[in-house]
Order: C-alpha cells, then sequence, then structure tokens
C-alpha cells in the first residue's frame, strides 16, 4: 500500500501517519516513512534520535548529488534521475521502519527548486512504483505540495480533518485537487473528537461513505508529542481500526 497523508496544518496528520507507520510496522510490514513535511517533525513523533534526524542530511540540500543525478548544472537535466541508490544512502532505519526527510522548502526570492524537485519526485515515484513495501508519505499541510503533483501515483489519499469548518473546507479542497492530479481513492479521517456531536459534524459535512475513520482527542497523543511519554510504541486509540480499514481498501485496489 502506498498511501499519503494531508490536511490542513494542526489537524494531527503527522501523529496520526506516526501511528499508523508504527502500527503496520508492528504487523512486520517494511515501512518506508517519507517526511514530505518541511517542518520534519515526523522523525520526532516516531521516536527517532533527535541527533539522528539533525544528521540525516535531507535531500533537497544534496546539491552535488542531485547534479550529478539529473545531469550536471546546466539548464537541461534528465526527468528520470536514478535514485533507487538514495534510499538506502540517505534513510534512518529503526527496526521495520526506514526514514527519509525531503527538506525544508527553499528560502523565498532565491532559486527555482526544478532540480531538487525532480529528484525529489523521482524518490517518490520509486517508491511508489518499484518496491512492495508499504509507503507512507507524511505532506506537508494545506495544498500546495499537490499543485506540484508530488503525490500523484499513490494507492490512496488520507486527509485528515478536525471537527470545524475550516478544516473541513480544506479537505474538500484537498480532495478536489488529489482528484485532478490522479489519485482515484481519496478517504477523510476525522481527528480529535471530544464529543457525539464532532463526529455527527464530521458525518454531516463529508461523505460518509469516504470517511474512513473518527480518532478521539487523547491527553496521552499530546503527551507523546511533546515527549512526556518515554514508551513510542503507544498507539492511539482508533489507529488499529483506522489500519485494518485502510488494509481493506487496498486489497479492494489490488
Amino acid at each position: 500500500m502506498k498511501l499519503a497523508i494531508s490536511g490542513k496544518g494542526g489537524v494531527g496528520k503527522t501523529t496520526i501517519a506516526a501511528n499508523l507507520i508504527k502500527n503496520f510496522a508492528s504487523q512486520g510490514y517494511q515501512v518506508y516513512a517519507v517526511d514530505a513535511d518541511p517542518d520534519t517533525s515526523l522523525g520526532m513523533a516516531l521516536g527517532l534520535p533527535e541527533e539522528q534526524i539533525g544528521s540525516l542530511k535531507p535531500i533537497v540540500d544534496m546539491r552535488e548529488v542531485i547534479a550529478e543525478r539529473t545531469g550536471g548544472s546546466g539548464a537541461y537535466f534528465s526527468l528520470n534521475p536514478e535514485v533507487d541508490s538514495l534510499l538506502e544512502d540517505y534513510t534512518i532505519k529503526s527496526g521495520n521502519i526506514r526514514f527519509l526527510k525531503m527538506g525544508a522548502i527553499k528560502p523565498g526570492g532565491s532559486a527555482c527548486y526544478c532540480r531538487e524537485n525532480t529528484v525529489l519526485n523521482a524518490i517518490i515515484n520509486s517508491l511508489i512504483l518499484k518496491h512492495q513495501e508499504m509507503v507512507i508519505l507524511d505532506m506537508s499541510a494545506g495544498i500546495e505540495h499537490l499543485t506540484r503533483g508530488t503525490a500523484r501515483g499513490v494507492n490512496l489519499m488520507l486527509i485528515v480533518t478536525e471537527p470545524t469548518l475550516v478544516s473541513v473546507q480544506t479537505a474538500l479542497v484537498v480532495r478536489k485537487l488529489a482528484s485532478d492530479i490522479g489519485v482515484e481513492k481519496i478517504k477523510f479521517v476525522g481527528n480529535k473528537l471530544r464529543h457525539p456531536k464532532d463526529e455527527e459534524f464530521i458525518l454531516s459535512h463529508l461523505p460518509p461513505d469516504d470517511v474512513i475513520g473518527l480518532i478521539p482527542f487523547q491527553t496521552k497523543i499530546l503527551d507523546q508529542a511533546a515527549g512526556f511519554v518515554e514508551d513510542q510504541s503507544f498507539t492511539a486509540e482508533g489507529i488499529a481500526d483506522l489500519a485494518v480499514r485502510l488494509l481493506d481498501e487496498a486489497l479492494l485496489n489490488h
């Protein structure tokens, strides 16, 4: 299964991504955990050592390698750079999890990221098209990444939303853009639900058949994200059921 997770900033998409990654890894799946968010917080949510994450060179900063793989520093470059070895050389391994971080957005006023984006997309396409392991991409917040087509080719887009009008409206825009770039299977997850009326809100503002999970608000998740919970194997309530439903969806699409 190749899964991209998106949503408005602050809805808990990275927490959902990390918990799904740990759940699948505990079941014996080899999981590529791809942090495609410039905030690069997925590694910490997975409980990886901060010094390891900090020392892992992000793909977008690999100027010399990028130039080599894309045919030099001229105006024209290959649209199909060879990137498989990068998956070996630039990942952190933790049990069944292999973590990659894509890197931060280039500062305003600087040169185009066309060459770097070619390598990023080639890596994602390599994961999506060539490998049979499970791939989970934690996408950047909002919708800008979808306009670049970074998530094109995933089996399923999971859009995380809170029970608010703004969050739901963003989720619907993300669905539209994901559909426009060819993502055929799109599902929603309602997160941080405190009351039964929150569940009713999600199901009344989104197509009920496309809501694949409803995750309650959990203080322990906040403590885990803040580093107060030492047991990083803790899985949030509702994640196990969500994982089962996602696997069922993957089997339907196989």
